[in-house]
């Protein structure tokens, strides 16, 4: 079924556990999310961002991802992950998405502010939900944060103010995390994240969940994260499981769907195992 973020953060927060983004740019992603899902009986968020349109243009995945929303036996959002154009957010609120992120993390403070508040306002005028973010989550390869990461990190306070004057319904923190394949473990602040969640009254989101262990993963939940992103490990895995299937030129590509549906299925079931989202949906 098709719902938005409200309906399966704000369980998952009450109940300490957290509910998977998993992006999803072409039929075997997806196939592979929704089969985890249902199989398991986890509540899950599917997607795609901005910066993979070029993989997956928006309109195409939308024809994709909603009509299999909507015949889910499990609750399953559609997510745009990092909007960056105002226009970019109101085309998935019109093509049908249940949820958006419009991430002007890189905006001065104000600015983020202004403009969240106003794609809040159009995002719950369609019966959307929507995400913003505070700080900023940047890439592991040439990132800024490298610097100096504690220039990047969400100040509680801010936080706070930010929830507040935008009427976001869930908050990107930046503690320590990075999008991608991380090269060094990274070292999250989980005081922070414990601090934010103690001062805001909506979900945590963690980005850059591909790579984190096992203990990062329920430490942040336990201290107070609600959904977490993960695109990186169901890429990966999508293309480990063709390579093994392809031992041979005779191999079709119905082998290699096959294969990688069963890989990407397999990769989610770990990640929610991991969040303690199974049996939640149903």
């Amino acid at each position: 079924m098709l719902v938005t973020m409200n309906d399966v953060l704000y369980p998952a927060k009450k109940g300490h556990y957290a509910v998977g983004l998993f992006n999803a740019v072409n039929m075997e992603l997806a196939r592979g999310i929704i089969e985890a899902a249902e199989q398991t009986g986890s509540p899950v968020i599917m997607g795609t961002a901005e910066v993979l349109f070029p993989f997956g243009p928006l309109e195409e995945v939308s024809y994709l991802l909603i009509p299999m929303a909507k015949r889910a036996s499990v609750p399953v959002v559609i997510h745009l992950d990092h909007g960056l154009n105002r226009e970019t957010c109101i085309k998935a609120l019109e093509l049908g998405f249940s949820s958006i992120m419009y991430d002007c993390s890189t905006d001065p403070y104000e600015v983020n502010v202004e403009k969240v508040r106003e794609m809040a306002e159009i995002a719950h005028s369609y019966g959307a939900s929507i995400e913003g973010e505070l700080g900023h989550v940047g890439n592991n390869e040439g990132s800024a944060e490298g610097s100096d990461p504690s220039a990047f990190l969400t100040d509680p306070a801010m936080a706070k103010d930010f929830v507040e004057k935008t009427g976001v319904d869930a908050l990107a923190i930046s503690v320590g995390n990075a999008h991608g394949a991380y090269k060094f473990p990274p070292k999250l602040d989980f005081e922070r994240i414990r601090t934010i969640a103690g001062m805001v009254n909506v979900p945590l989101v963690l980005h850059g969940g591909s790579g984190l262990s096992d203990s990062d993963f329920k430490q942040a939940i336990f201290d107070g994260i609600s959904k977490v992103n993960i695109f990186t490990d169901i890429n990966v895995a999508a293309v480990r499981g063709a390579r093994e299937r392809f031992t041979d030129e005779g191999k079709g590509i119905t082998d290699l769907i096959e294969a990688q549906v069963e890989a990407v299925k397999l990769e989610t079931i770990k990640k929610m195992e991991l969040f303690d989202s199974i049996g939640k949906g149903k």
